[in-house]
């Protein structure tokens, strides 16, 4: 496996990470997957931060053992530069269909990959 495949592998399974109820209904174990310098554009419009994502996560859909999970689809993802990776990817969660985008990074203080960016668009019902 070559060094580019490597890196979005990895950030793909961070992706994946994020999406399980466990892991959004923890803070410490979401923490080790954001950025310090996270922003996200909900699929609502509306603008998080590190501190706001982790204050909220495990009260928002898809963060409950007993509830929706998230369904992730034609997930792919390109290496930018060294330590910054690009995915894209869908999601179902009950009813609700949204498109995915997400930047990654590696810092060098950090071998770990974090999510620095995510937008989410909410895909309307018949739209291809």
């Amino acid at each position: 496996m070559n060094g580019a495949t490597d890196d979005v592998n990895q950030a793909i399974a961070g992706e994946l990470q994020l999406m399980d109820p466990r892991v959004r209904a923890s803070r410490e174990r979401a923490a080790r997957l954001l950025d310090p310098e996270f922003v996200e554009v909900g699929g609502s419009g509306r603008r998080w931060t590190y501190e706001s994502m982790l204050a909220e996560l495990a009260d928002h859909p898809g963060s409950s053992a007993a509830g929706p999970h998230y369904e992730p689809s034609k997930m792919s993802g390109v290496l930018l530069a060294p330590g910054l990776v690009h995915l894209t990817f869908e999601t179902v969660l009950g009813e609700r269909r949204t498109r995915h985008s997400s930047i990654w990074r590696r810092s060098d203080r950090s071998a770990d990959w974090r999510m620095y960016y995510h937008q989410a668009t909410r895909v309307p019902p018949g739209a291809d």
